[in-house]
């Protein structure tokens, strides 16, 4: 059975109203999900510098009574993440390091990545940017116009990515005026988005987004962000179905994650599972060494079994590419 909280979720619910509504509280997760509520003191530790936080959505398809529901490890603060692990750092991936204006990454060749929130509506545990410097990395209007003017005298680049935090936490009235802006870019060709709140609040996805969507003359790639096909219940799917319908391509990508979906009949199962939804499987990666996240690490060696036994299960074009991504490599490492 899946828990029912006080405030339980209808389908016609703005989506606004759910991002207000997130579950904060440690206590409350224990009461809703019937786990040990002494754990309650461990898990708010664990949420110093990085809160707790997960959407009523969400959190009704995680199964009360579970402590090890992949979807619960997911957004579980632990005790571990407090422990200094070798090898790990606040930046991984050195991102500061290819930042030529404020809110923007400039890392690959013909695309750049702009920080337009540091918002989510869900904090992952293992998210590579839960030390990230939002507050350095704020878009106002001077910094805007920065943008616009670095994108616009780089011919060579042809696709702007929206990303954060989740870009989709900011309002259609914010994104459709920055797409309207970048349009004008005549170099310019595809808006990707790279989001998960498609999937964790199927809501998001309304009228008002999906006008500003259909009327970009810029080709719109939205990159979903799902590890198991128990995310994808019926609403995550009606809401993939309007933004097929308006003409978006829609891919995945994933974190090979410990005890979430390390085995391959579990990634194989998700890979069916969103090709049902229209989506198609895009990459796999493998964990950024972010700290706190260590306790969600694979051995390479373990992954790379995974891979060849998620090969013998599936068509190539359900297959995730595996993926690390490296500081200083102007490109994704397949591995």
């Amino acid at each position: 059975m899946h828990p029912q909280s006080p405030t339980q979720h209808h389908p016609r619910t703005p989506w606004k109203a759910e991002l207000k509504n997130l579950l904060t509280s440690p206590a409350e997760l224990c009461e809703v999900l019937g786990l040990n509520r002494a754990d309650a003191e461990a898990i708010q530790a664990a949420c110093v510098g990085f809160p707790l936080r997960v959407p009523r959505p969400y959190l009704g398809r995680i199964h009360a009574g579970d402590p090890r529901d992949p979807l619960l490890l997911q957004v579980l603060p632990q005790a571990a993440e407090l422990m200094e692990a070798p090898g790990y750092s606040a930046d991984p991936l050195q991102e500061a390091d290819f930042s030529p204006v404020q809110g923007l990454l400039h890392k690959y060749h013909g695309r750049v990545l702009l920080v337009l929130t540091g918002s989510c509506a869900i904090h992952c545990r293992y998210c590579f940017r839960r030390h990230f410097p939002y507050d350095e990395a704020q878009i106002g209007a001077a910094q805007w116009q920065g943008i616009l003017d670095y994108i616009a005298a780089d011919e060579s680049i042809d696709e702007v990515i929206f990303s954060g935090g989740d870009p989709l936490n900011l309002t259609d009235k914010v994104l459709a005026r920055r797409v309207a802006e970048l349009e004008a870019i005549a170099h310019l060709k595809t808006l990707r988005i790279h989001t998960r709140q498609p999937v964790m609040i199927p809501a998001r996805v309304d009228a008002d987004m999906l006008a500003w969507v259909r009327n970009t003359r810029l080709q719109v790639v939205l990159v979903l962000h799902s590890n198991h096909a128990q995310e994808i219940d019926a609403e995550v799917q009606q809401a993939l179905g309007r933004l097929r319908g308006a003409g978006v391509t829609l891919l995945n990508q994933s974190v090979l994650l410990r005890g979430v979906n390390d085995d391959a009949v579990t990634l194989a199962t998700l890979s069916k599972r969103l090709f049902d939804c229209g989506v198609l499987p895009y990459y796999l990666h493998l964990l950024d060494a972010v700290q706190g996240a260590a306790l969600f690490a694979v051995p390479r060696e373990r992954a790379m079994e995974i891979k060849a036994e998620l090969a013998a299960l599936l068509p190539g074009y359900l297959l995730p590419r595996f993926a690390v991504e490296e500081p200083h490599v102007p490109h994704k490492t397949v591995v």
